[in-house]
């Protein structure tokens, strides 16, 4: 997929002005966003993330668009995942509910800047050593498992740079608005809102260790790699307000999660090993790898809304 310079200038350039505008409505009216403001710009990054892989079938063929849906999808479930965390992030640091958009969107700017260097660094690695497919393959693996086991949703593990943060850099006891600088006494310090960006930020880019191999496993096209990306990060914070309260209902989700990321393990494996001449090792096709990624998604959703509300009659006073 050799692209002239002036595509990624085009792309990068159109995500910048989704996100400054995205940054002009906030910082004009902080507050929690209604119901269907929500569902209008999650509906809105979603249709044009369809559109976006449509363009790519129309231009580059159903290969390289197949490869961007499924890519896409699941760092789109990964992401939805990980408003588990956020959500525990912003009720330990007491975040006020007007805020909480200005907090997701810096936290999900700092992610994209983050993940593009990894992104960066992923491709160059991938393209020079081969054998970190396999090490790939066997981090997904090991990932689900973990996914599997028993999961302390209730929790939130402080990174070694949010402690550091916290350590070295002198906060006021209580929030100053949306600032996340301000002077008491003639001396300069951060407040709250700038501890919870780093906390929201560097959380997610703990995520990106799992959610990048996997998009690996189903394209090593670094163009695919990171419009996949930013299409998925680029509507959580609506989604955040959206699923706040349905999130609890999808008991299943990481089950299900568990098991794409299993299958993209087992895949990245296998294609290495074709690729390395092994004649019982197939290249399992992009078809195949949509296929059971959208197939996973909609059994964990139905199965997960029908346990919560077998559970909620269960619960329900005689």
């Amino acid at each position: 997929m050799n692209l002239p310079l002036w595509v990624w200038a085009v792309t990068i350039a159109g995500f910048i002005a989704m996100i400054a505008f995205d940054f002009y409505l906030v910082a004009r009216n902080p507050r929690e966003p209604s119901f269907r403001e929500c569902v209008a710009w999650v509906s809105f990054y979603v249709v044009a993330a369809i559109g976006f892989g449509l363009l790519l079938v129309a231009t580059y063929g159903a290969g390289y668009g197949g490869q961007f849906f499924a890519g896409w999808l699941t760092e789109y479930s990964l992401s939805v995942d990980n408003l588990f965390v956020f959500i525990i992030i912003m009720g330990r640091f007491a975040v006020p509910a007007k805020y909480r958009q200005k907090v997701l969107l810096i936290g999900i700017v700092l992610a994209l800047l983050m993940r593009g260097l990894f992104i960066a660094a992923g491709a160059s690695a991938v393209a020079r050593f081969d054998w970190l497919f396999y090490l790939f393959g066997a981090f997904l693996i090991y990932t689900a498992v973990k996914l599997v086991g028993p999961q302390q949703e209730d929790e939130f593990s402080e990174n070694l740079a949010l402690r550091t943060a916290k350590r070295i850099l002198p906060t006021t006891e209580s929030y100053r608005g949306a600032s996340m600088l301000v002077r008491v006494d003639g001396r300069r310090m951060v407040t709250p809102m700038l501890i919870v960006m780093v906390a929201i930020g560097t959380t997610d880019l703990l995520f990106a260790l799992d959610s990048i191999p996997a998009i690996f496993g189903l394209t090593q096209e670094p163009y695919l790699v990171f419009t996949a990306n930013t299409f998925a990060l680029m509507g959580l914070r609506q989604l955040y307000f959206l699923l706040g309260g349905l999130l609890d209902r999808l008991v299943y989700l990481s089950k299900g999660l568990a098991f794409i990321l299993a299958f993209i393990g087992v895949k990245l494996m296998l294609e290495a090993a074709h690729h390395d001449g092994v004649s019982w090792a197939p290249a399992v096709p992009i078809t195949v790898s949509l296929g059971v990624i959208v197939g996973t998604l909609i059994i964990t959703t139905v199965a997960s809304l029908r346990k919560s509300r077998r559970t909620e009659r269960e619960e329900q006073p005689a």
